[in-house]
């Protein structure tokens, strides 16, 4: 018998990973839109080569994922990013299809040396779905994307394209087609200018009961109207219930309330559910035994959250937290030294396969 993997790891399921592949391609063949993976949600590059036969490429937010799309992913490689320097931008134009300015003063100072790829505009329609102001992209002063129309006029000459990214984990059709007409309204003549606009990511049509067929179909009157070829930039619709974060019951103590302590830290390894205050998502959760489940860290927060179990939790035992992949893998730290989980792949057979492990060197590596 096989010993089981050393815990922590996470682990990429393969074939929920191709339900939502499934659901990509069929929107593709469907809508004639073009779907690009956001590496800043996912980056685990050890399923690009799953992931390539349904998706058409990569987006990025810098230069370091740009070369990442280009080297590992491949199809269209999309560069954006809220600035580049003069020290990347060359190496960002070798890397890149197309280049997506943030800004008019960006755009203005770099489309020469971008002459030879499609440039592209970040509009910020100044309308969201985002709950959170941190991820808001039409907050208030945001820096993301210019919304002056008499301005952008000016500089259509110097583009081929638009990219409006203001969904975030939106499942709600209804409200997406109600931004989406806000932006026909207010840059409609705009649209008509170009050869391509992204919509951009947050948009969950990967989700169990999201109208798929009439998704796709808006995005076709949408490509039509304005003889435009639109592109989406999903990343948690990709990855979505993909992967957990597995971990082992480390020790047990009573402070008013059952804990458990696990060999894993929600600050180093699920930093997004601690940034916007979430609790990771455990399977299963029923039982008359609550435990509120920690991290190994010193930080007094490091709570993956309270869950109920059908027997008392003891050492040894292992637990899986869910939907681990989206902005969770590319945010994973060095935090108190404790040790990066593995990643691990489970393959359409069922076989587990361990394909990146972390040692004592990496951690001395990621210092100086």
């Amino acid at each position: 018998m096989t010993e089981p993997l050393a815990t922590p790891y996470y682990l990429i399921d393969k074939s929920k990973l191709l339900e939502n592949m499934q659901k990509i391609a069929y929107l593709r063949e469907r809508s004639g839109a073009k779907a690009l993976l956001a590496l800043k949600c996912f980056a685990a590059w050890g399923v690009f080569d799953f992931m390539r036969d349904y998706m058409d490429g990569t987006t990025s937010s810098s230069l370091y994922e740009v070369k990442l799309g280009q080297t590992k992913f491949g199809g269209e490689t999309h560069a954006y990013s809220v600035a580049y320097s003069d020290t990347e931008i060359d190496e960002v134009i070798a890397n890149a299809d197309k280049i997506i300015f943030n800004s008019i003063s960006q755009l203005t100072r770099f489309a020469d040396k971008a002459r030879q790829i499609q440039r592209g505009l970040r509009v910020n329609p100044r309308v969201s779905t985002s709950d959170f102001t941190l991820a808001d992209p039409a907050r208030p002063h945001s820096r993301l994307g210019e919304w002056d129309i008499a301005k952008i006029r000016d500089v259509m000459p110097l583009i081929n394209g638009l990219m409006f990214h203001n969904n975030c984990e939106n499942g709600d059709f209804d409200r997406f087609d109600e931004m989406l007409r806000h932006i026909e309204q207010a840059f409609g003549e705009l649209l008509y200018q170009v050869d391509w606009v992204s919509l951009g990511g947050g948009i969950h049509f990967t989700g169990a009961d999201y109208p798929l067929d009439q998704f796709a179909d808006r995005l076709k009157r949408f490509a039509q109207q304005y003889g435009v070829q639109v592109y989406l930039e999903p990343g948690e619709a990709a990855i979505t219930l993909s992967t957990s974060l597995e971990v082992t019951v480390l020790d047990t103590l009573y402070n008013g309330k059952d804990l458990a302590i696990v060999d894993s830290s929600i600050e180093a390894h699920m930093l997004d559910l601690l940034i916007y205050r979430q609790t990771a998502k455990l399977q299963p959760n029923q039982g008359n035994y609550p435990y509120m489940v920690c991290g190994k860290s010193c930080l007094a927060g490091d709570i993956f959250g309270e869950y109920a179990f059908e027997k008392p939790l003891k050492i040894g035992d292992r637990l899986s937290f869910c939907d681990a992949a989206g902005y969770t893998m590319v945010k994973k730290n060095w935090f108190n030294g404790v040790n990066m989980p593995s990643i691990a792949m489970k393959e359409l057979n069922g076989e587990i396969k361990l394909i990146k492990q972390f040692n004592f060197d990496d951690y001395v590596d990621s210092l100086s």
